[in-house]
């Protein structure tokens, strides 16, 4: 009798101990609601669970597993992406504290959960560097990691393991690789520290490292969300933009207006493309500039085209540039109608090509076509391509390298602020 009454406390205790199991439900902060669309077999850590094992590849083209990450006084398993402008904002801010920290004890890994996105997907448009594990090892080596950094974004088993939500999402574990924190690192959006309001990742990791108690063990976390391999829609959105469908026009334009168009007196970068309808080459290359407009629909970047056609082939220029989508994103239409604008198409009335190239661009001869031009604000040439033979990636890099890999500050955090846990 006594030995069935002892099962039965145990149970009962095992019961009571199970219920009492702390979980990161509920928590509120910015950010977008990261508990939409999570995917199957998707699962969250609780406070003390052990964290899980992986076998997974980094950039150095090896396999790495948990056990290379034990006998640290602090483990931090971190979920960072390339493409995510939260984290690069972040991650000026992590990694110089991690690199304090590994000296004294600290043990870190990266991994990106993401499967990439496709290449005309505004989700894009922070980063020269889609999430495939390629580009992670140009991004890592751009930006200095002095830490291993894996790929999940195939299976993303890891990744659901963890309960991985957004990128960066911190979890730190403890010497017994017991967690002790997860969430954000901190929430600020910007590249400056004094958008910081909340570094609680940041504390967490402080404290840890001086054997105190993490103050808050669970934060939401704040970055861009997993884009899981089975997504929704608008985890993907760019290509489905809905300026896409919006109705593209023609407008007329001479020589003169090509050049004041051409001194960019605005912030923002202007992509000009010379092109004709009788020109396969450059009808070929339409496509392009069409992705690169999607992408970049949240930067202030703009095409310009400027059809060489005879009038009488407006209709037909017109049709291709509906044809291939060459539209102006909302931003972009906005700041148009400012300068006193319709259009950002145009076709040539009253001049020939020569006329063209000495406005736009004179080391231009006026043909063959299609001509590009990257003009920077205030008038600078950047890039320049004469014929349909170029590669899309390098342009796309070389035009996010001057647009910045962040979000931009809109003068908000002129004055330093107290971060507070």
């Amino acid at each position: 009798m006594k030995t069935r009454t002892c099962l039965l406390l145990l149970a009962t205790l095992a019961t009571s101990f199970a219920a009492e199991r702390i979980l990161p439900l509920n928590l509120t902060g910015p950010g977008a609601n990261y508990d939409a669309n999570l995917p199957e077999g998707f699962q969250r850590l609780a406070l003390g669970d052990t964290a899980p094992d992986f076998n997974l590849i980094g950039v150095d083209d090896k396999m790495h597993s948990l056990s290379e990450y034990k006998g640290g006084k602090v483990l931090m398993v971190v979920f960072l992406s390339n493409h995510c402008p939260y984290s690069h904002a972040q991650e000026s801010r992590m990694i110089p504290f991690i690199n304090q920290m590994m000296p004294k004890g600290l043990k870190v890994v990266s991994i990106q959960p993401n499967t990439p996105l496709p290449e005309n997907a505004s989700g894009l448009a922070y980063s020269k560097y889609n999430d495939s594990f390629e580009e992670m090892k140009l991004y890592a080596k751009e930006n200095k990691f002095t830490f291993d950094y894996l790929y999940d974004g195939d299976t993303q088993e890891v990744s659901k393991a963890y309960g991985a939500q957004a990128t960066p999402h911190v979890f730190l574990f403890d010497k017994d690789l017991k967690l002790r924190y997860s969430g954000r690192w901190d929430d600020g959006r910007f590249e400056e520290v004094e958008s910081v309001t909340n570094r609680a990742g940041h504390d967490a990791l402080a404290a840890m490292m001086a054997d105190k108690p993490v103050p808050v063990p669970f934060t939401k976390p704040f970055g861009c969300a997993v884009k899981w391999n089975t997504p929704d829609d608008k985890a993907f959105a760019g290509y489905k933009a809905p300026w896409k469908y919006e109705p593209i026009t023609i407008g007329e334009i001479d020589a003169a207006g090509i050049a004041r168009l051409a001194k960019n007196p605005t912030k923002k970068i202007r992509l000009f493309n010379v092109w004709a309808s009788t020109s396969l080459t450059s009808v070929s290359k339409l496509v392009e500039f069409s992705k690169l407009a999607q992408r970049l629909d949240r930067r202030d970047f703009e095409v310009i085209t400027i059809s060489l056609d005879a009038p009488e082939a407006r209709d037909k220029a017109l049709a291709l540039l509906q044809e291939h989508h060459i539209g102006m994103p909302t931003r972009i239409k906005e700041s148009i109608e400012k300068e006193g604008r319709s259009t950002n198409n145009f076709i040539i009335k009253g001049d020939d090509a020569a006329a063209v190239a000495k406005a736009l661009d004179p080391k231009w001869l006026g043909a063959p076509l299609p001509h590009t031009v990257l003009i920077a604000p205030g008038g600078k040439v950047l890039w320049r391509y004469t014929g349909a033979g170029f590669e899309p990636i390098p342009l796309v890099r070389l035009i996010l390298d001057q647009l910045g890999g962040m979000f931009e500050n809109d003068g908000r955090y002129t004055k330093k602020q107290s971060p507070k846990t």
